[in-house]
């Protein structure tokens, strides 16, 4: 890796953390497979601020979108910040932040700090990985300044699109959409229950993503019910879990592109998928603030926490395997 890193270990699982790509966790190996989807693009580079992300970062891993995904000018009616431009992905990813490193009788931890450009604002994300192998991560994010300041934030987590891959999500959730490219999602519903999804001549099934169609790409935003909930990604027996408190993460994103989107003209599209648990929607601030009604807010002084707890399993090898 041509860029230094923190390792974390502990009951098979191992996490790589880069501090110059902005905190990026380029590696998550558990269960005996890597999870998280490289790219064949786009190389490991330094980032620049105010770039766009997709062209020049979007190099795999798992990322932090802190305080938009989508790039945007914010309404002129947000006091004191109106006509903001913030950039592609939020500004996390493009700055190298504080990190700290950890060990105590639960396991080692990296403790990842950023301070806000162009908003008053410091986040903290703390990844641990405990001795039993799962990967938990405790967020904070707080504004530094004397207005309210309005965020989104989601984890960006990709992963291999296979035709093994499946997606567990609760059934009946409400679905929003808000992009969708390729003729195979023709006619598709801009809101559903997960996961059936009516299309002009058929009703889909969004749970093996592979099966939909031969190219498309679509990003959704499922409601998550209050109380702790398990949504995960399944390959062909190995499966990555991710348990959030929906009072806190009430939002779960889904990017799917199976060889139909590229940020670059006559390139190759890209194959992968992304789950994403988010707090606010649709991934532009604006729109969040906007149409979607789903921004969120800090008072000044305020200090808002959540976590995620990562886990993955494998199948057991069946008794004559063993013998």
């Amino acid at each position: 890796m041509p860029f230094g890193f923190a390792e974390l270990h502990g009951g098979g699982t191992r996490l790589r953390i880069v501090p110059a790509l902005g905190g990026k966790i380029a590696s998550l190996e558990a269960a005996g497979r890597e999870w998280l989807w490289t790219s064949d693009v786009l190389p490991w580079q330094e980032p620049v601020d105010g770039a766009s992300y997709v062209e020049t970062a979007d190099s795999g891993g798992y990322d932090e979108c802190f305080p938009t995904v989508a790039a945007c000018h914010l309404p002129s009616g947000v006091q004191r910040f109106g006509g903001l431009a913030l950039p592609d992905h939020g500004e996390l990813w493009s700055q190298r932040p504080v990190v700290a490193i950890e060990t105590d009788p639960d396991g080692q931890r990296a403790v990842c700090t950023w301070e806000g450009r162009r908003l008053p604002y410091r986040f903290v994300r703390t990844v641990q990985v405990t001795t039993h192998g799962s990967v938990v991560m405790r967020y904070a994010a707080t504004n530094c300044g004397d207005h309210p300041l309005p965020f989104i934030w989601s984890a960006y987590p990709v992963f291999p699109l296979t035709p093994s891959t499946r997606v567990d999500l609760p059934t009946g959730a409400r679905v929003r959409v808000a992009a969708a490219h390729g003729e195979a999602l023709r006619g598709l519903a801009p809101e559903f229950r997960w996961p059936h999804v009516r299309l002009e001549k058929r009703i889909a099934d969004l749970t093996v993503p592979d099966q939909v169609g031969r190219h498309y790409a679509c990003k959704l935003f499922i409601e998550m019910p209050p109380g702790t909930t398990v949504v995960a990604l399944e390959e062909n027996g190995p499966r990555l879990e991710v348990a959030l408190d929906g009072h806190t993460v009430p939002t779960v994103g889904l990017w799917i592109n199976k060889r139909e989107w590229t940020p670059f003209k006559r390139g190759k599209p890209y194959l992968n998928i992304a789950l994403e648990p988010c707090i606010g929607a649709p991934d532009s601030l604006t729109e969040a603030l906007g149409a979607w009604r789903a921004a969120q807010w800090l008072q000044p002084g305020q200090t808002r926490q959540w976590a995620l707890t990562w886990r993955a399993t494998a199948p057991e090898p069946l008794a004559s395997a063993r013998q």
